[in-house]
């Protein structure tokens, strides 16, 4: 076909009619609120409303869409949302004839942020066959195989066409020849690169509400959605709060301050905060979104006139080390409760005593309690001792404990009390604005402090041996939320303020003492610390991380260092040696095969993947080998040591 036989582009006509197409895709088969509210805002500026669902809907789901939409199709979730517009479009069929115009879009945006009417009111007016909200520069090489070009294209989240487009053979055959589409680049190459070129090349006319030719980067829905969002933008792609941080990073998208400019649009974040918890690991969340709160120690936020109720929950495992913990616990600013728990019941009635010389004028009531079994430590006292205690009418829950780890030297033990303890009850003041934190965000479940590293050789070893017992546990308490790769976002120490509703997945599950110590739930109390935001995150609720002032000059100072001595021998910015080390795989001690390993992951990557399966069994047997070896060694060593 050519421009020559092709109906002229026309403007949207005055009264003319538009179809809307929506996909939604959630994975548990709900619908969440930001996307009622996105139909919401689009019902007016369309004659009809179709909503395709990739996979399960619930009936809650449903009850959502339908007062939102005209038509709701369920279909089976392959082909991405591309895929659910082709059957969309067979499912209209000829009734497509009915339209003027037709917009094809998704869910992988929230708004609207600013007023959909501005944008329909410009583009209607515009003499094209389709257009788009954004777009994306050409770009050579194609950064999604490394070679060749990605063509200039209209973004596939929002694509509007015209009937003298889409009563075309071209449009026909375009969808009739439609490729099939198992992964997310063969959509954006097989369609969303491809698009606007097949059908310019066809003569077909097209215009953006937003170039990117008007902003200083190539894909300014990623780079730049500040800017898009003060020229009156009214989406906001969810990609800038979930993509690599890394690549974030090195392009200086800083969602935090994204957030509060939606907020400042008036637009409802909890359903930002409530979408992204759900459905993206929450490390990546909190370094995508800037939640990590510096807070002060003067009061700056709390409002006396919507208190909390609070409780306070600590384990106590030698009654002579708590001095500290519980001069911070007396200096609580509010009304509170506290519950103590120790494993030796001889140990209540010294702590008893101890508590009745604390001086605490806002402690309401105090009780000591002997739990029943020492297994999984202060994880079980809270989520088994405790169990009645979190089933009460508390806001709150400041969950504490006061051990020690046992292996490190005296200067990291103390560190390590006075960070997870500071960091939670560092002043009055700071404590009330740990409590405003609440007060303003309603979807917020838990805070704790970041991941300590001083001390602790924690980066890159998060996980430890608890991710693949963490991933099976997860999945016995339906959480569907994707688990941090390499360390997860977790109270580490033990120790964090919650909710007592964003705990309710690991309550209902009733874990008691002999799950702790049975051998098929090995390690317990250490995954189940990894699994709390992740258990709070599938309820909706969202976690913060929490510093004082002291600790965050000592954190960012030790790190930017540690980070700068790394880097010395590595080139590129951050994300480059990032891929560099990930690519060469584990460096180990540094031995001749660990080189040998790493030369060949990073120069023939081809060549290891092929031999994979044998060094990879290999490499097993012959640790396990070393470390009988070690051990055998070191049994020698004491026997030796012992006879003489």
């Amino acid at each position: 076909m050519t421009s020559s036989t092709l109906s002229p582009a026309v403007c949207f006509p005055v009264g003319g009619r538009r179809l809307l197409v929506y996909v939604v895709w959630d994975r548990r088969g709900g619908v969440d609120d930001f996307v009622a509210f996105a139909l919401a805002g689009l019902r007016e500026h369309a004659s009809r409303v179709l909503v395709v669902v990739n996979g399960a809907l619930t009936d809650e789901g449903r009850a959502k869409l339908e007062p939102v939409s005209d038509e709701i199709l369920v279909r089976e979730n392959v082909g991405f949302d591309i895929w659910a517009h082709k059957e969309a479009l067979e499912h209209v069929g000829e009734g497509i004839a009915e339209f003027d115009e037709v917009v094809l879009t998704n869910d992988t945006w929230f708004g609207p942020v600013r007023p959909f009417g501005p944008v329909f009111e410009a583009m209607d007016a515009r003499e094209v066959h389709f257009w788009g909200m954004t777009d994306h520069a050409r770009e050579e090489p194609n950064p999604f195989t490394g070679k060749g070009v990605l063509p200039y294209h209209l973004q596939s989240f929002w694509i509007a066409v015209r009937r003298e487009m889409f009563l075309s053979e071209e449009w026909a055959s375009y969808w009739r020849d439609l490729p099939a589409m198992p992964s997310y680049f063969d959509a954006v190459l097989k369609h969303e690169a491809v698009f606007t070129e097949r059908f310019a090349d066809a003569g077909f006319t097209h215009s953006v509400s937003y170039p990117c030719t008007d902003y200083p980067t190539d894909h300014p829905a990623l780079f730049n959605p500040d800017l898009l969002l003060a020229d009156g933008c009214p989406l906001l792609k969810r990609r800038p709060l979930f993509h690599y941080p890394p690549f974030l990073d090195r392009h200086a998208v800083i969602g935090r301050r994204i957030v509060k400019q939606v907020a400042q649009y008036g637009y409802p974040v909890e359903m930002i905060w409530e979408n992204l918890a759900r459905n993206v690991s929450p490390k990546t969340l909190n370094a995508d979104a800037g939640m990590l709160e510096v807070l002060p120690e003067v009061d700056v936020a709390y409002d006396p006139a919507s208190p909390l109720d609070v409780v306070v929950i600590v384990h106590v495992m030698d009654p002579s080390d708590v001095g500290d913990v519980f001069d911070r616990i007396s200096a609580i600013p509010v009304a509170f409760d506290l519950v103590v728990t120790t494993p030796d019941a001889g140990a209540v009635a010294e702590l008893e005593r101890i508590l009745a010389r604390t001086p605490a004028p806002t402690m309401r009531g105090v009780e000591v309690r002997s739990v029943d079994s020492p297994r999984g430590r202060h994880m079980s006292a809270f989520f088994v001792g405790c169990a009645d205690v979190l089933e009460k009418d508390y806001d709150l829950v400041v969950k504490l404990h006061t051990r020690l780890p046992a292996k490190r030297k005296a200067s990291v033990r103390r560190y390590f009390r006075r960070y997870q303890v500071e960091n939670l009850l560092s002043s009055p003041g700071y404590f009330l604005n740990v409590l405003a934190l609440f007060q303003r965000e309603r979807g917020l479940g838990v805070v704790f402090p970041p991941m300590i590293h001083t001390g602790y050789e924690t980066a890159g070893r998060g996980w430890l041996a608890y991710r693949e017992r963490g991933q099976k546990l997860a999945t016995a308490l339906g959480i569907r939320v994707p688990l941090d790769g390499i360390s997860p976002l977790a109270p580490l120490g033990g120790m964090w303020i919650s909710r007592p509703g964003a705990l309710r997945l690991v309550k209902k599950a009733r874990l008691g003492y002999n799950d702790f110590g049975a051998p098929e739930h090995k390690g317990l109390a250490r995954t189940l610390e990894r699994l709390v935001p992740l258990a709070a995150a599938e309820l909706g609720y969202h976690t913060r991380t929490i510093l004082n002032g002291e600790f965050a000059s000592l954190s960012h100072l030790s790190l930017e260092y540690k980070v700068d001595q790394m880097s010395a021998t590595l080139p590129g910015y951050p994300i480059d040696q990032i891929q560099f080390l990930h690519r060469a795989g584990w460096a180990g001690h540094g031995g001749i095969v660990a080189i040998v390993r790493m030369y060949v992951n990073v120069n023939h990557p081809r060549l290891a993947h092929a031999i994979r399966p044998i060094t990879v069994p290999v490499g097993r047997l012959a640790r396990r080998v070393i470390g009988a070896l070690r051990a055998a060694r070191a049994r020698t060593h004491r026997v030796s040591e012992a006879s003489s």
